[in-house]
């Protein structure tokens, strides 16, 4: 018996061993995989040069093969380390690593509760993963990062006392700054106009101009604010006056001919979802789309602006031109009877005979001349220090990016590309992003009072 016993046990041991063998070839596999050396990544979202009162650290930790085991920052100063984070992350098991192959981090750090003094520190971070190198220990990747604990916010002195502003006008404000690299402007209501170093011969004077939108009213708040790179923030009134304006209301009649004439122009430029859509229908895309996505990229060629005077004196008007439109003229477009759509007018439209040359303005570099949207072929004049003119509808462009220009030097031809009605120039004034009214700017008085006056009582006391 004891003979058969064993001759009937042989398969069961053979399969027994099969099996066996079946499993190690898999379970080797998987922990020569969990062996990586692939190590894990600790990423900053933005360097770290200076830590304020208050400051956000954001950045994200992750590894693609074994998971996220561990991530742990702190901030050592003077021989004492704070730890910032200490966070650990589930496994799957022994064999399947980490359950989290990702994470944002984002941290508050405030360094009066951490006792932080102002000067040098520095940031500590390292994360594991669930490889099985280090004695099943993962993979480490640590990173120091110098820093400087900073936690005064920088103080403005404003030197221009007097700023009588229009409701849709621009003004000056001239001011010191406490500390270098902060960035800094005037702020009115919601939108923010930069400083620009550079026209003094110190580099702690700045020079701001600023504008008043048609749509912000006497009671606007405005005052001085800057941010150093710690992310503290300083601000500081000053007395202002605005004054009231009110702005004209005009209808445009719309009619059958001028849309056969014009929509052509534009069938590239814009989205109709309906191929059959009717001339109106497309008039309104453009009307609003096209001229929304037009002033967004006359802004963005804004955002570089040359710390230069180019410009001296009063800008120069279209000699022999009459006014066919005003600065924020409220407009309400009708079709066969009826109010189709409404838009503001952010220039003056001035009319002399066909095809009249252009001059330029004032001096300054050319930051854009090409086809743009409803006002066609365009220029755009950089004067400096945040400060541009605009000329639209031209038949011709007689200029080049980055020309410098004098002024009256001819740049084009008035005409009727983009959404004229007639042969004209549209022109505008520009203070860094903002449509301001044209009329200032003409004016030598208003010139003197609010701009070169101002300039020269500090060039003087430099």
């Amino acid at each position: 018996m004891a003979e058969n016993k064993s001759k009937l046990s042989k398969p069961l041991y053979i399969l027994i061993a099969l099996l066996l063998c079946g499993l190690a070839i898999p379970l080797a596999r998987m922990i020569v995989m969990r062996l990586e050396g692939e190590m894990p990544v600790f990423q900053i979202e933005s360097p770290i040069h200076a830590i304020g009162i208050s400051y956000t650290l954001k950045g994200y930790a992750s590894d693609q093969k074994s998971g996220l085991r561990r991530v742990w920052i702190a901030i050592l100063q003077q021989g004492k380390e704070r730890i910032l984070l200490d966070k650990a992350f589930p496994s799957r098991g022994f064999l399947r690593g980490g359950v989290v192959q990702k994470q944002r981090v984002s941290i508050e750090i405030n360094a009066d509760a951490l006792g932080l003094s102002d000067g040098e520190a520095l940031l500590r971070t390292a994360v594991w993963d669930y490889s099985y190198r280090g004695w099943w220990a993962g993979n480490r990747t640590y990173a120091e990062y110098k820093t400087l604990i900073d936690t005064r916010p920088p103080t403005i002195d404003v030197l221009t006392h007097a700023h009588n502003l229009n409701q849709g006008g621009a003004g000056l404000a001239i001011y010191r700054m406490s500390k270098p690299g902060a960035v800094n402007g005037v702020q009115v209501a919601d939108t923010f106009f930069p400083g620009h170093t550079g026209f003094f011969s110190d580099p702690n004077l700045y020079i701001a101009f600023f504008a008043i939108p048609y749509d912000e009213g006497p009671e606007s708040q405005l005052y001085l604010r800057a941010t150093d790179p710690a992310g503290n923030t300083g601000r500081a009134g000053f007395a202002y006056h605005i004054n009231p304006r009110n702005f004209k209301q005009d209808a445009i009649i719309i009619s059958d001919v001028f849309l056969g004439r014009k929509i052509p122009e534009f069938e590239r430029a814009i989205r109709i979802e309906d191929p059959s859509a009717s001339l109106i229908d497309k008039f309104i895309a453009i009307n609003r789309e096209l001229r929304q996505a037009s002033n967004t990229t006359l802004k963005n060629a804004c955002k570089k602006s040359e710390a230069k005077q180019y410009w001296e004196g009063p800008f120069l008007r279209l000699p022999r031109s009459a006014r066919q439109a005003g600065f924020a003229d409220h407009r309400t477009y009708k079709y066969n009877g009826r109010t189709v759509d409404e838009q503001v007018h952010l220039g003056i439209d001035l009319a002399a005979t066909a095809c009249s040359r252009v001059p330029a303005a004032n001096n300054g570099r050319v930051a854009f001349a090409k086809y743009l949207g409803i006002y066609g072929n365009t220029v755009l004049l950089d004067h400096g220090f945040g400060l541009f003119s605009m000329y639209g509808h031209l038949s011709r462009i007689e200029v080049a990016r980055d020309q410098v220009v004098s002024r009256g030097d001819v740049i084009g031809f008035t005409g009727t590309t983009g959404l004229a009605g007639g042969d004209h120039l549209h022109y505008a004034m520009i203070v860094s992003h903002t449509f301001v009214n044209p009329l200032e700017w003409w004016d030598p008085n208003w010139i003197k009072h609010n701009v070169t006056d101002k300039l020269k009582e500090i060039k003087q006391t430099e």
